[in-house]
């Protein structure tokens, strides 16, 4: 199992910074445009709620849909667990904290690739991929939140 971590300090405050991001909508604001991410369905409308499903579609390497659930959220924590896609294990734990004037954005995903040995073999380049992404989203995450 492969651990990511990645955080960033945005310039606003925790509550529109928590409010941003349990707006299911904010992961097509923050996600790379060529990862054509779309937003298929979500159990709770665009709030995510405790037990909150959320299906998705787009691109990683290849066309790709996942299933999700969060599986905790409470001020100012929660976790998705993907029930369904190319991972065998995810799971994502976003924390904010006050920092100052602004707000610390915390990422940390654990993850295994499917496919044994060879998913194994590719979890290095899972990893870079994920760097690319985060350090898109805390660009884009600055720039809405200004």
């Amino acid at each position: 199992m492969k651990k990511f971590l990645h955080s960033f300090v945005v310039p606003a405050d925790i509550d529109r910074v928590w409010e941003f991001y349990t707006d299911i909508g904010h992961l097509e604001v923050i996600t790379p445009s060529h990862m054509r991410l779309r937003v298929v369905k979500s159990s709770t409308g665009s709030k995510l709620q405790q037990g909150t499903e959320v299906w998705l579609e787009g691109n990683l390497v290849v066309k790709s849909a996942w299933h999700s659930r969060i599986t905790k959220l409470k001020p100012y924590v929660y976790v998705d667990e993907m029930l369904e896609g190319r991972f065998k294990t995810w799971k994502h734990t976003h924390a904010f904290e006050r920092a100052g004037g602004g707000t610390k954005v915390i990422d940390e995903i654990e993850f295994e690739l499917r496919y044994g040995l060879l998913g194994g073999m590719l979890e290095g380049y899972a990893y870079r991929q994920l760097e690319k992404i985060f350090a898109h989203r805390k660009t884009a995450t600055i720039e809405a939140l200004r």
